[in-house]
C-alpha cells in the first residue's frame, strides 16, 4: 500500500470490498459527490471507528445522504451510532448560479434548497434509520451543545473559507483521544479544487494533535488519527491559513 506525505498527492489504492453489492447499489443510487473508492475508504474508517467503541461517529455535511450510507453501513454491525449534521439548505457551492447547483432540490414554495427529504428517504431505503441520526441545524450551533467524544469526525460541509474553518474549530476538539478525523476534498494542487479543506487538513497536522493515516486515505479523502492522550489537549488554533 502506498503512503503519502502531508503535501503530496494520494494514490487510489485497491481496497478490500467491504460493502455488499446491495449496499453499493443503494449508495450509487443516492445523490452526492463522493467517488466509489473514496466512499469505500470512508466506510473502512467507519468500521474501525465503530469497533474502537470510543464514542459515536459524526459527519458534518449530509447533503442527500450518500456519505451517511457509507458511514452507517460501516458502523451498524458494531452497534455504533452515526450522527449526520446539516442545515439542509445547501452549501454556498450548491446555490443557484454555482457549479454544483441542482434545481430539483429547490423547494417550490420557499425557493430555498431542501435536501432533508432525500436524505431521509436514502436512510429509509438502506434500513439505516436506527443507525444514522439526522441532526438538522447549523453545524456550529449543534457543536456548541455537543459533549460526547467522537470515535470518528468526518468534515465535508461547506467548502468556503469561513464555513470550513468554523466547522474545524467547533468540532475537532470533540474527537476522542485515539479517534479519527476524516476530511473530504483535500487537494494539495489548487488546480484540482478549493483550498479550505486542504488548509484545515494541514492545520490538523501542524497542531501535533493528529497524525496522518495514509493506509486509510484515498484520493481527496484524508484520514488522520488523534495523537492526544487526554481530553485536556489544547483547542485548535483560531488563526486562519498562513497565520
Amino acid at each position: 500500500m502506498t503512503a503519502t506525505t502531508s503535501t503530496g498527492t494520494t494514490r487510489r489504492p485497491r481496497r478490500e470490498q467491504l460493502l455488499t453489492p446491495d449496499q453499493l447499489e443503494l449508495v450509487r443510487a443516492t445523490r452526492g459527490f463522493m467517488p466509489d473508492d473514496e466512499g469505500e475508504a470512508l466506510h473502512r474508517a467507519a468500521v474501525l471507528a465503530a469497533r474502537s467503541a470510543l464514542g459515536p461517529l459524526l459527519e458534518v455535511g449530509t447533503y442527500c445522504g450518500k456519505s451517511a450510507l457509507y458511514l452507517g453501513f460501516g458502523a451498524g454491525p458494531a452497534g455504533a451510532t452515526v450522527f449526520s449534521v446539516d442545515h439542509h439548505r445547501g452549501s454556498e457551492e450548491n446555490q443557484a448560479g454555482w457549479e454544483h447547483h441542482d434545481a430539483s432540490l429547490v423547494d417550490a414554495e420557499t425557493g430555498r434548497m431542501d435536501t432533508l427529504p432525500l436524505a431521509r428517504r436514502a436512510l429509509e431505503r438502506a434500513g439505516l434509520e436506527s443507525t444514522v441520526v439526522l441532526v438538522v441545524g447549523p453545524s456550529t450551533v449543534v457543536a456548541a451543545a455537543w459533549a460526547a467524544p467522537l470515535a470518528l469526525l468526518f468534515i465535508d460541509g461547506g467548502h468556503g473559507s469561513d464555513v470550513a474553518w468554523d466547522d474545524y474549530r467547533a468540532w475537532v476538539p470533540k474527537v476522542a483521544p485515539g479517534g479519527m478525523l476524516a476530511i473530504h476534498d483535500v487537494f494539495p494542487d489548487p488546480a484540482d479544487g478549493g483550498r479550505p479543506p486542504y488548509e484545515i487538513f494541514c492545520a490538523a497536522l501542524r497542531s501535533g494533535d493528529f497524525v496522518e493515516a495514509p493506509e486509510l486515505s484515498c484520493g481527496s479523502l484524508r484520514v488522520l488519527r488523534s495523537a492526544r492522550l487526554s481530553r485536556r489537549g489544547a483547542a485548535p488554533s483560531r488563526a486562519g491559513p498562513g497565520r
